[in-house]
């Protein structure tokens, strides 16, 4: 099959590669290639033989089936710069972390373009499970797109022929998720200042004893420190979505914030020299939570001093 991808970052990199394991045509298109970030995309599609586009529509013109996995806020003018390369017909399935009122909202440009829109919700991290991860659909052609995603290799069910309900059940998923990364980070790096970190992870294992909370503080540490830029993103989907039903988004907002504070940090450098899209020294080669809040505790004392 003849696949076009939108988005060349972390998953539109695993996607990438495991599509062309199984010798599928894949061209790909990054706003990212316009800037002094390409060079890192350059060298994945060079070794992955994915051919590279000069622009959305010379992406999708000759796809299948395209697949836009964009950060969150781009979700909307992704789905309107392919919507005029597409050919009537194709499907276009949208992977981001959006709100169902910007997924209804990018189904009319992809109607508009003539092509056929599917929500997807990508319903846990891609890494661990690859193309694999499980994946909700949304959206009148979604049935009809199914088998093909089957055939390709993808973990996905149909949530619904409505437009919003995949989008809707990932959105409130992540109030939870996203909200829970933030407060561990808060939480953590507030107990280590106060000496109190091993008795706040004990009361947490005795309380939820299924859970090893160093080791997740760890993994949440290093996902909001590569990631909370595109988290923060996904969180103020979230709040619109909460927002839409009427509620306050409190949790969510304070997430998005705590996800971008972190994110400011990680671009002045704090846990590491970046090297293209990766940090030289990561939280993953020391696999200890404390190692980051200590940085981020001594740049809070230094910001203070005069």
């Amino acid at each position: 099959m003849h696949l076009a991808l939108i988005g060349y970052g972390e998953v539109g990199r695993i996607l990438a590669e495991d599509l062309r394991a199984e010798g599928h045509e894949v061209t790909a298109f990054d706003l990212k290639l316009r800037t002094w970030e390409a060079v890192p995309i350059r060298a994945h599609a060079l070794v992955h033989n994915v051919t590279l586009a000069e622009s959305h529509r010379d992406a999708v013109r000759w796809a299948e089936l395209t697949i836009s996995a964009v950060t969150a806020s781009q979700t909307i003018a992704a789905a309107e710069a392919c919507a005029g390369g597409l050919a009537t017909g194709t499907f276009f399935l949208d992977l981001n972390s959006a709100s169902p009122s910007a997924k209804i909202a990018a189904a009319g440009q992809i109607a508009g373009g003539g092509g056929r829109y599917v929500e997807g919700a990508v319903m846990t991290a891609v890494p661990p499970h690859r193309l694999k991860v499980p994946l909700l659909l949304g959206g009148p052609d979604a049935e009809e797109l199914l088998p093909r995603l089957d055939e390709l290799g993808f973990a996905a069910t149909v949530a619904s022929g409505r437009l919003g309900v995949a989008s809707a059940t990932k959105m409130c998923r992540s109030v939870m998720i996203k909200s829970l990364e933030a407060m561990v980070i808060e939480s953590l790096v507030a107990a280590r200042r106060y000496g109190v970190e091993e008795a706040v992870l004990a009361s947490l294992r005795e309380t939820f004893p299924g859970i090893d909370w160093g080791k997740q503080a760890s993994y949440f540490f290093e996902r909001v420190i590569e990631h909370g830029r595109r988290r923060a993103e996904e969180m103020r989907e979230a709040a619109i979505t909460v927002r839409d039903a009427g509620i306050e988004p409190w949790s969510a907002s304070g997430a998005a914030e705590r996800q971008d504070w972190v994110a400011d940090l990680a671009d002045a450098g704090l846990f590491g020299k970046k090297v293209g899209a990766k940090r030289r020294k990561k939280l993953g080669h020391s696999s200890d939570w404390r190692v980051e809040a200590d940085r981020i505790l001594e740049h809070l004392k230094g910001a203070k001093e005069p």
